[in-house]
């Protein structure tokens, strides 16, 4: 089975650890960084399909890691994660190029409803959602 390749981004380590096991679950390829730099030079070495990125993060921001994926693969589908939605942030990232953002405090499978549309608009189409996920 062909599976996505997700790059999560959070610089709180519990936020990595439970969204990768649930990304995990629907059958995606998950690396998980806490530093946005290390991050950064992964995404110029690696091809993600998705990026899960938080948007506050010491040293690199989520929307300096939105420009960096687009600069990479025009494909990449960007995912901010944020505490502080507003809508000028909004409109800044999907300028930028984002596939969409979710604020927290959120719930796991409201990411992998997002992960899975992402995945299916490049072609992921044996992914899906279980119940007990």
């Amino acid at each position: 089975m062909n599976r996505p390749e997700i790059l999560l981004i959070d610089d709180e380590p519990i936020v990595g650890q439970r969204l990768k096991g649930s990304l995990e679950k629907l059958g995606c390829a998950v690396q998980v960084f806490q530093d946005p730099s290390k991050a950064l030079d992964r995404i110029r070495e690696t091809r993600f399909d998705i990026i899960v990125t938080d948007v506050m993060m010491p040293d690199v921001s989520g929307i300096q890691i939105l420009e960096a994926a687009k600069a990479v693969s025009a494909d990449t589908r960007v995912i901010i994660i944020t505490g502080f939605a507003t809508s000028a942030l909004a409109r800044e990232c999907m300028d930028k190029g984002a596939f969409d953002m979710i604020a927290k405090p959120f719930k796991p499978s409201d990411l992998r409803t997002l992960v899975l549309r992402a995945a299916k608009e490049l072609g992921f189409t044996e992914l899906q959602e279980t119940a007990n996920a």
